[in-house]
C-alpha cells in the first residue's frame, strides 16, 4: 500500500498544529507567556501551511472521493461535511484567539482560547479520520473537482 504525498504533508501539517496547540495551552497555564506565544504562532503556520498545501491540491489536482463500500458512503459524507464545518469554525476562532492575543485583549482571549482549542483538536481527529478512511483503510476513489467528492456523485 502507498499513500499519496500531498495528503499525507498536509495532515501531518495539521498534527503538528494540534500538538503544538496542546503545548501552548500548557504553557500558558504555566504561566510561560512568550513561549506560550511563540509556540501558538507556530501552531498558526502550521495550520497555514496545511491550508496553503490543501487549496494548492484541490485546485490544481482535485480531491480525492471515498473509495470504501457503498454502504459506507453516506456515513462517511456526513463525517466529512462534520469536519468541514468544524476546520470552518476552527480556523475562524483560531484566528481570532491569534488576533485577540496579538492585540492584547485579554479578557477575549482567555474566553477564546480554551474553546478554540477545543474545536482545533477535533478538527484535528478528525481530518486523521478523513485522511484514513481515504488513503489507509479504503483505496481512494476518483480524484476529481471538491463538489464531485464531497456530494460522491
Amino acid at each position: 500500500m502507498s499513500v499519496p504525498i500531498l495528503p499525507t504533508i498536509s495532515t501531518t501539517f495539521i498534527v503538528l498544529s494540534a500538538i503544538t496547540v496542546a503545548i501552548g495551552w500548557w504553557q500558558i497555564t504555566q504561566r510561560k507567556i512568550e513561549a506560550h506565544q511563540k509556540t501558538m504562532t507556530l501552531a498558526g503556520l502550521f495550520a497555514l501551511t496545511f491550508f496553503i498545501i490543501y487549496l494548492s491540491r484541490t485546485i490544481f489536482i482535485g480531491n480525492t472521493s471515498f473509495g470504501g463500500p457503498d454502504s459506507l458512503k453516506i456515513y462517511y459524507t456526513v463525517f466529512l461535511i462534520f469536519h468541514i464545518i468544524l476546520a470552518t469554525v476552527g480556523a475562524v476562532f483560531g484566528l481570532m484567539s491569534l488576533w485577540t492575543g496579538y492585540k492584547n485583549k485579554l479578557k477575549r482571549h482567555r474566553k477564546l482560547g480554551p474553546i478554540t482549542s477545543i474545536i482545533w483538536f477535533f478538527t484535528a481527529i478528525t481530518g486523521v479520520a478523513v485522511y484514513l478512511l481515504l488513503y489507509v483503510f479504503y483505496e481512494g476513489g476518483e480524484t476529481t473537482s471538491t463538489i464531485r467528492a464531497i456530494l460522491g456523485y
